[in-house]
């Protein structure tokens, strides 16, 4: 893991958090952009959970997926660090078109691109869904605007695991394929980078 450090005075700090466990994740069901999920009580209290562990980085703004799961989170953390919240459309799961709704087992490697932890097929798609490119594509559109519009400000982002890997992926400028692709946990914290260590003697 990674600890928290100030940002070059002209550069954008961005800390990364997936939402927390929605009913479809207790359920093991795809969710993607449907927006039928709300947070479990579980989801709520890793919430809170994850606002208290931010609470002395001292954020500039917090910005969330439009997603009902990942904005009802970022509205706890809101409350409790005393930040405004913008949506932003970009940061949205990876559509999963004809299969949201379903088992989380019905989706194949060939329709993910991804298999044991790597990334192999950049154009796999799910029927009527993105592909891992696509997501990539969104990624480095809100990269671009957060470089763009807050130099220096550290900012808050709660999104899902699929775009915590998609953002990771377009900074690290190497070809898709063979890139690790990580499972990330609910209210799990990342930077650009990988998970964050949010310890006392790692956050400066």
């Amino acid at each position: 893991m990674v600890g928290v450090t100030s940002p070059p005075p002209s550069a954008t700090s961005l800390i990364l958090v997936r939402h927390g466990e929605s009913e479809w994740n207790a359920e093991r069901r795809i969710q993607g952009h449907d927006d039928t999920s709300r947070l479990t009580s579980l989801g709520r209290a890793q919430a809170r959970d994850v606002a208290t562990a931010l609470g002395g980085l001292g954020f500039d703004r917090l910005v969330a997926s439009d997603l009902r799961r990942a904005y009802e989170t970022a509205t706890i953390i809101a409350s409790t660090l005393q930040l405004e919240l913008e949506r932003d459309a970009l940061l949205r799961e990876r559509s999963f078109g004809a299969f949201e709704g379903h088992p989380g087992d019905e989706l194949t490697r060939e329709m993910t691109g991804h298999a044991a932890g790597l990334v192999f097929d950049g154009d796999a798609r799910p029927p009527g869904g993105e592909s891992l490119r696509d997501v990539v594509a969104r990624a480095s559109g809100f990269l671009d605007r957060a470089r763009e519009e807050w130099p220096g400000e550290r900012v808050l982002v709660v999104t899902h695991g699929g775009m915590i890997n998609a953002l990771r992926l377009f900074n690290s400028g190497e070809p898709l394929e063979g890139q690790p692709w990580y499972r990330v946990g609910n209210c799990e914290v990342w930077n650009l980078e990988g998970p964050v260590d949010l310890s006392p003697h790692a956050v400066t």
